[in-house]
């Protein structure tokens, strides 16, 4: 399977991930996030920057993942807490997601989009002993931003 991440191209060599806390991670906690298209991909971006420099160059980046079933963890909206795509609701979010990543359970967390909750987002866990072997970034493509987006 593809998931596609749009990052500025100096991000782009060994798919390092920040450690950074998002809405599925604590500080510290090693993951990448992934959307599996890449409109949704560009959608995330957007909302999740503060403002994106057209100067700068970006890639989308296509990782190929081999996944099996129980390299997936999924959570569906109904399983979630209800209004789960709020700020308010990141620490309970970070909690499911440091749980998932801390105890290894699977390469792979797959979540609904808070944007798009019909499309999935894939958090990879960078640390997870299957990483080198099952994920590799297959292709990297300059990205244009369209100006009517920003």
């Amino acid at each position: 399977m593809n998931v596609f991440n749009i990052r500025r191209d100096y991000l782009v060599p060994g798919m390092k991930a920040s450690g950074l806390a998002n809405r599925w991670n604590r500080d510290d906690e090693f993951v990448l996030y992934t959307a599996g298209s890449i409109s949704l991909a560009t959608l995330e971006l957007v909302a999740h920057r503060s403002g994106i420099r057209v100067d700068v160059p970006y890639c989308l980046v296509t990782l190929e993942i081999r996944l099996d079933k129980l390299d997936v963890t999924e959570w569906l909206p109904n399983e979630l807490p209800t209004d789960w795509q709020s700020v308010q609701l990141y620490p309970k979010l970070q909690e499911i997601g440091s749980n998932w990543y801390q105890n290894q359970q699977s390469l792979a967390l797959k979540v609904p989009s808070a944007l798009v909750p019909q499309e999935s987002n894939f958090i990879i866990n960078t640390k997870h002993p299957a990483f080198n072997k099952k994920v590799k970034v297959a292709q990297v493509d300059p990205f244009f931003w369209d100006q009517r987006l920003l």
